[in-house]
């Protein structure tokens, strides 16, 4: 039986249960934010043509992301068992927090989804403020808590923020000093770094508009994208309802967050997969732009770029070669891995990849 996190004053949980359960909450706030724009954002910018309402489909599901630093919050007070007014107070603390929104001039303006760091921050500081608080003040809470955890926590948060903005910073300084490698160990060492971030709280999306990769290396980000996908979903099949290999598939792969923690074996399976699909992307010329190498196979966003990428070639060959590099050799290469570690070497279980929500 899951454990109950009362607010009552003295009230004591393990830090094991607090973070899977702050992991838990960012990661089903990510996949329930993006996945709307990830499946049908390609589709709707192809259908805007035809007719107005694709338009503004295109702009709800684009809108949704703004939402990301508050479901965030929520669900992490969701799953620590916090009342309606905790709920609330968390997730106005992790939309302060995650810099989503600036002031320009008399303006405030949203930037985006903010910093998933420092949200996943704003959200833990929050939490850990309301179960110490517990039922101290009584029906006084009502005030204290909005005023004073959810402004103290969004004020500490915003101080926080250029700091950790740093960690991205750095991951993009050592993606561009890649760049200048010859191709194939660049292609090789771009797809496991941003195989290792897109199953972390840091938006590879936001990292790829903000260092501006570029050509080849842009096409490896999103094939190494395109490999966790494929070895979490022919991990997760057959432990789990249809439904979560699907929604992997399709762009989740953030949910396995708390499963990756528990397990970090599962970077072995991710890695071995990257390092393959990026030589062999590497040999095809799989490239494309800032704007496609953080999705991978998401919305068909890296495919269709990668097909661009490849020029006015024969249509049916460059269709084979974007399928045998985001499909048929990540899914092949997955499914040898997870044999050989699983079955042959017995390092792990295959129960390390059972979801659980």
């Amino acid at each position: 039986m899951e454990q109950t996190a009362p607010t009552r004053p003295g009230t004591k949980i393990g830090p094991k249960y607090f973070l899977f359960n702050l992991l838990n909450g960012v990661a089903i706030g990510i996949v329930a934010g993006l996945i709307p724009n990830a499946i049908l954002g390609e589709i709707l910018k192809a259908l805007v043509p035809f007719h107005p309402v694709f338009t503004q489909l295109l702009h709800v599901t684009t809108a949704i992301q703004f939402a990301v630093p508050c479901l965030i919050g929520a669900l992490v007070a969701y799953r620590l068992k916090f009342t309606p007014l905790g709920i609330a107070v968390v997730s106005a603390a992790s939309f302060m927090g995650s810099g989503a929104v600036v002031l320009k001039g008399h303006t405030w303006v949203i930037t985006g989804i903010g910093d998933l760091i420092n949200t996943m921050f704003a959200a833990a500081l929050a939490s850990l403020m309301i179960l110490f608080i517990g039922e101290r003040f009584g029906s006084l809470n009502l005030i204290i808590l909005p005023t004073f955890v959810a402004v103290l926590t969004g004020y500490i948060a915003l101080h926080t923020l250029p700091y950790v903005k740093l960690v991205t910073s750095a991951i993009g300084h050592m993606v561009n000093s890649f760049t200048e490698l010859q191709p194939i160990p660049m292609c090789i060492l771009i797809s496991l770094v941003y195989a290792s971030i897109v199953i972390s709280p840091i938006s590879t999306a936001a990292l790829s508009m903000a260092i501006g990769i570029e050509g080849l290396a842009a096409g490896s980000a999103s094939i190494g994208i395109a490999a966790v996908e494929a070895v979490l979903t022919v991990g997760t099949l057959g432990v789990n309802r249809l439904g979560v290999p699907m929604t992997i598939f399709l762009g989740g792969v953030k949910m396995m967050l708390p499963n990756l923690v528990r397990h970090p074996i599962i970077f072995l399976p991710i890695t071995t997969t990257a390092a393959v699909t990026g030589f062999v992307a590497s040999l095809i010329g799989i490239g494309g732009t800032k704007e496609s190498a953080g999705f991978g196979i998401i919305g068909l966003v890296g495919p269709i770029n990668a097909f661009r990428f490849l020029g006015n070639g024969n249509f049916m060959i460059k269709t084979v070669l974007v399928a045998l590099a985001f499909f048929v050799v990540p899914f092949i290469t997955a499914i040898i891995a997870h044999f050989i570690y699983s079955k042959v070497l017995k390092l792990y279980d295959k129960e390390i990849f059972r979801f659980i929500d």
